[in-house]
């Protein structure tokens, strides 16, 4: 299934997006994490669009191929995230969504589906998933992603690049050779002197510096009225169970509509790459949607389904 590659200008700024299954009815918006982009999204992307959904992966303001943004301090931040996210599903037509995030994108659908912040979008968000992210973040692994993220470094070459981010990012569980190549390849820019660094613009994790309650969700949480899954990395150290579990008696949780899985073999964040997690995203949705979900065999027995428990 091939995509296409989009742009469109939302909050001011130039955003890049691309579109798989544009063909089909039915939307999925899948946003990537903080120092990543939206081809992260890829393999989640191209399964779904072969189960007839049209799926939008945006680069967020700063990362990707979208433009950087003019005034780090008030742009790099949840709230301006939520608007261009607000402006995208009106520049792109989409009346309603699912809505899959990684970490960062997680928090950004929070925040749009509890409507809070941009009302428009409450009702025409249906459902959440969260991958590897909570109302509250552990802030020692905080700590750790605001250092690495926010002092990229430089390579001679692509090879010393995927390298880097094969370590850096080996919690995302397993990928394929060409994965990993793709990764780096989607995840570059050369530097005046020639030399090869992450995509984004460093100043992005001024986030936590200029705005560090901003990751503190709980009011966004409970006012959330969708299906919400939240699936969490076994050895995640920014999601933690105490948070996981008090997201159970909360908002969405309370109301008996938030379920929480574990994924062996993953800290922060399951890549969505693999087939027994590929199958939990078609089993959501389409319980979401309100159909039977497609029987995969041996899903029940794999110990990639670590903890499964509803409130």
């Amino acid at each position: 299934m091939d995509y296409s590659s989009g742009y469109a200008t939302c909050a001011g700024r130039e955003i890049h997006y691309t579109e798989w299954g544009a063909q089909h009815r039915r939307t999925v918006v899948a946003w990537h994490g903080l120092a990543r982009t939206g081809r992260d999204m890829d393999e989640l992307a191209r399964h779904l669009a072969g189960q007839g959904w049209r799926v939008i992966c945006p680069d967020t303001v700063g990362r990707g191929l979208s433009q950087w943004a003019q005034d780090p301090h008030e742009e790099y931040q949840l709230s301006f995230y939520a608007r261009i996210a607000a402006e995208l599903f009106d520049r792109l037509h989409i009346g309603s969504a699912h809505w899959i995030g990684t970490s960062m994108g997680g928090a950004i659908g929070t925040v749009c589906a509890a409507g809070v912040l941009q009302p428009q979008l409450k009702d025409r968000i249906l459902s959440l998933l969260l991958n590897d992210n909570a109302p509250r973040l552990a802030q020692a692994a905080v700590d750790r992603i605001r250092e690495y993220a926010g002092n990229p470094p430089a390579f001679g070459t692509i090879a010393e690049l995927e390298a880097f981010f094969r370590q850096v990012y080996k919690p995302f569980g397993w990928l394929s050779d060409a994965q990993w190549t793709r990764l780096a390849e989607t995840s570059a820019r050369r530097l005046p002197d020639g030399r090869v660094t992450p995509h984004y613009d460093p100043a992005m994790v001024r986030q936590f510096t200029d705005h560090p309650r901003d990751y503190d969700l709980w009011e966004h949480w409970d006012a959330i009225e969708v299906p919400v899954l939240c699936l969490r990395g076994a050895d995640s150290d920014l999601v933690l169970r105490d948070a996981t579990a008090e997201m159970l008696t909360r908002g969405p949780g309370r109301r008996g509509l938030a379920q929480v899985i574990e994924i062996e073999g993953c800290g922060h964040a399951p890549a969505l790459n693999v087939p027994l997690q590929l199958a939990l995203v078609d089993r959501f949705l389409a319980t979401c949607e309100g159909g039977q979900p497609a029987s995969t065999p041996g899903l029940e027995d794999k110990p990639v389904l670590v903890d499964s428990h509803r409130a």
